[in-house]
């Protein structure tokens, strides 16, 4: 965070760039004037909807761990995938994220929940491992369902209800405004109460008694964590 400033090319610039995508420029020089200078093939990533990194991956992540919440969201905003040797260093390195401050996580996350398809980037922060460092309630709803089937996949059901939240989202003009990120934070949390309250019960039953106060709690808990202002904080943790 205290760098050394000295004269760079645009190939440094562009090796310390986070995605391939991202890494792509337009030479202003009178003899190559609008030739595309693109040294990591960014442009045919673009086309196969792929997220890469233009050195290796350990490199560019180590370089700014935010990245890695970066990947996962554009999975989201972008509908992208993570190329698969990206993907692998990104889950061996979840554990750098820890350095990276509270409000700049969050910020990733709200670019997550607020995208298109805010369920596949959650499914991609829970695969990659991020999410049992910066939201581990999420991760905790994937119950072990047992032979019987007594209860429903809680992480699964969390899934559907975004969606059907993000589905009744009516535009700017609406009663629900789309994005909600007040709704969407709702939809995500609403049964994080479920893992620390299930019981079974006689007779093949399985119970999950106050698990909507409980919820509220771990709620209101995370989110002060994440940074978030007081009102966001309240109004998610009532509607749990």
């Amino acid at each position: 965070r205290k760098p050394i400033v000295e004269d760079g090319t645009l190939e440094d610039d562009q090796n310390r760039r986070d995605f391939t995508i991202n890494a792509l420029a337009l030479c202003l020089n009178k003899d190559r004037y609008g030739e595309l200078v693109d040294p990591f093939d960014g442009l045919t990533d673009m086309d196969n909807l792929l997220i890469r990194t233009p050195l290796d991956p350990d490199i560019t992540f180590s370089d700014d761990p935010l990245r890695m919440m970066r990947a996962v969201r554009f999975v989201a905003q972008l509908g992208f995938r993570i190329e698969p040797e990206t993907a692998e260093a990104l889950s061996d390195m979840v554990d750098r994220i820890e350095i990276v401050s509270a409000e700049r996580v969050r910020d990733e996350l709200v670019k997550l929940l607020l995208s298109d398809r805010p369920r596949a980037g959650i499914e991609a922060l829970v695969d990659s491992g991020l999410a049992d460092i910066v939201l581990p309630e999420i991760p905790a709803l994937q119950l072990e369902i047992d032979e019987h089937h007594r209860h429903k996949d809680v992480f699964e059901h969390t899934m559907i209800v975004i969606e059907r939240a993000v589905a009744l989202e009516t535009g700017s003009d609406g009663p629900v405004p789309a994005p909600d990120l007040t709704l969407r934070l709702a939809a995500l949390l609403h049964d994080i109460g479920k893992p620390k309250t299930r019981r079974f019960e006689a007779g093949g039953k399985v119970s999950f008694h106050r698990h909507d106060a409980v919820g509220a709690k771990m709620t209101r808990k995370r989110l002060k964590a994440l940074h978030f202002d007081h009102h966001m904080v309240e109004d998610v943790s009532e509607l749990v």
